[in-house]
């Protein structure tokens, strides 16, 4: 035991001996050339370096750069060049230092700053256009937001993804040029035919709110939005929507980009429309600030013949990419297909239960601003309304057709090849955005208790790709109603009730359908007839014995006639 504490002493005394002469040597002041020397020394016994670990050095590196603050030139610079790194691309500076060449065989990105290292003017160039300022890089960069900077050199990487050498690429982006003009003549055709504001241009534009590219930004469509959508989340307020100030994340959109196919396809290298023709003025849906408008007469632009000098045959498709995956069924994926004359798919994709698609999808959206995790659901969500409390079980195994359950399947990206395949394109994302928008409503991350008293109970069924019944207790008998909704298009919802003959009057079937098309959700629908129903019943208190009596005469075999 003596002898264990006395190599414990000789331990701690060694220790205490070899710290002092750490202290001894770190306090000592060392000339700065002799500093450099064992740096150098060290650098030189080091190993040849393997990838992993050279790789873990350049990661440690940009780990730092984005920790040090940016206040100077030099300090800018440096942050310049390491994001091009990053980004696998080159980088100079010019002989003064204040202009920074972010560069790759098809673009090049000009960032000039002044001796101080504040930003001028950040440029763009892509292969034979002269360089053009683009106000999103100027901003990211005049707020330090080196983050989304880098996520456009990503987009300009991306958009050059391409097969072939750079003179088909160039063809290509020629190509993507040529599509993007004639889609932003669509929407100015539109607007001047239409007078449309922002949301009605989203929702029955032929090509949608049109965003042009910007930086590594492609063109964007947005097509569709929600009444929920367009209010402030917790104020309920609605949002002043401009061209100007949509996020690019609202709703539905899809991003128009080319990329390389195995198969060749006939595409413009030029503009296409000719002249200047108005567009079709369709009825209005849900939106709050415009009736309903029918019956226009239906124009679309005129478009010139395909032939060999306005069009050439490349190894590369124009796509529509959506901004998040989106649930189709298997009939709207062939409706594209079929407008298109391209499969969506290049392979047959895994179908699965429309409604498990769409509940997942609903769910990632709701848990973007969420911290904590779903609640586990078995296709059972309540929902809390300010005077009911509903719970909805979405069946969405029950056989539809051949004896199987409505299949869909997951999709991103839409090839096509001609714009004037987009505004159908556009019309059939709507009609399945507008389903899914109904059944989402359903989808919440509420948790009530099963037992809880006054709990409403709801089944919603498939019964076809675009149509669907909800059915629950009548309010006032025993007996099961149900209402079937069916999704026309993305401008149109027809409800019908359907109940017991000798059940008491809800309410018509054109209120149902008013109710839908202004709010496009189910909960606020069950609440407004169950609503609609109470008050009917209070109005007239007659309708019980009338149904008592009706009751009984059926029973009688004494169907009534002629009478109310």
């Amino acid at each position: 035991r003596a002898l264990a504490a006395e190599t414990e002493d000789t331990k701690q005394s060694r220790m205490a001996a070899l710290l002092e002469r750490l202290h001894a040597k770190h306090n000592a002041s060392r000339p700065w050339q002799e500093t450099c020397k064992v740096v150098r020394q060290a650098m030189e016994k080091r190993g040849v370096m393997n990838a992993a670990g050279h790789q873990l050095l350049l990661t440690c590196l940009e780990t730092l750069q984005r920790a040090l603050k940016v206040s100077s030139l030099p300090s800018m610079t440096d942050r310049l060049e390491s994001i091009a790194r990053q980004n696998m691309l080159g980088s100079h500076l010019s002989p003064s230092g204040t202009e920074c060449y972010i560069t790759s065989d098809m673009f090049y990105v000009e960032v000039q700053l002044d001796t101080s290292g504040q930003l001028v003017d950040v440029k763009v160039a892509h292969q034979g256009e002269n360089p053009t300022s683009c106000p999103e890089l100027i901003q990211h960069l005049r707020e330090k937001n080196f983050e989304e900077f880098s996520k456009h050199l990503k987009g300009l990487v991306d958009l050059y993804k391409l097969p072939g050498d750079n003179k088909l690429k160039t063809k290509m982006y020629i190509a993507l040029q040529s599509l993007e003009l004639d889609l932003t003549k669509m929407m100015h055709m539109f607007r001047l035919a239409t007078n449309a504001n922002t949301v009605e241009t989203i929702l029955h534009g032929s090509v949608g709110l049109l965003t042009a590219r910007s930086g590594g930004h492609l063109v964007s469509l947005q097509c569709y939005v929600s009444p929920y959508d367009i209010f402030e989340e917790g104020t309920g307020t609605q949002l002043n929507l401009t061209d100007n100030n949509v996020p690019r994340s609202l709703g539905v959109s899809v991003s128009v980009t080319i990329e390389g196919t195995t198969a060749v396809y006939k595409l413009p290298i030029a503009p296409l429309i000719t002249g200047s023709h108005p567009v079709d003025n369709k009825g209005l849906f849900w939106c709050p600030s415009a009736e309903l408008v029918e019956n226009q007469e239906s124009q679309t632009p005129s478009f010139s013949t395909v032939t060999n000098s306005n069009c050439v045959d490349l190894p590369a498709c124009f796509f529509l990419k959506m901004n998040r995956p989106m649930p189709f069924s298997l009939s709207f994926i062939q409706r594209i297909g079929n407008a298109t004359s391209i499969p969506v798919f290049e392979n047959s994709p895994s179908l699965s239960p429309l409604y498990q698609l769409i509940v997942q999808s609903q769910l990632q959206l709701l848990e973007e601003g969420s911290s904590t995790p779903p609640p586990s659901h078995n296709m059972h969500f309540y929902s809390v309304l300010p005077d009911q409390q509903h719970c909805y079980f979405l069946n969405g195994d029950a056989p539809v057709q051949d004896g199987r359950s409505l299949q869909g399947a997951l999709v991103s990206k839409i090839p096509f090849r001609h714009p004037a395949q987009v505004p159908l394109l556009l019309d059939i994302i709507r009609h399945q955005a507008a389903y899914n928008t109904l059944i989402g409503s359903c989808v919440k991350r509420t948790s009530i208790k099963e037992d809880n008293a006054g709990l409403l109970q709801f089944e919603v069924c498939p019964l076809t790709d675009s149509s669907f019944s909800v059915s629950f207790q009548h309010p006032v008998n025993e007996s099961l109603v149900c209402v079937v909704m069916e999704v026309i298009d993305s401008r149109q919802v027809s409800c019908k009730l359907y109940k017991g003959l000798s059940d008491a009057l809800i309410c018509t079937d054109e209120f149902i359908t008013k109710v839908v098309q202004r709010c496009m959700s189910i909960p606020v629908t069950m609440r407004a007839i169950r609503r609609k129903a109470e008050t009917i019943q209070a109005d007239t208190p007659a309708l019980s014995l009338i149904a008592q009596t009706v009751e009984i005469m059926v029973k009688n075999n004494l169907p009534p006639s002629g009478s109310p």
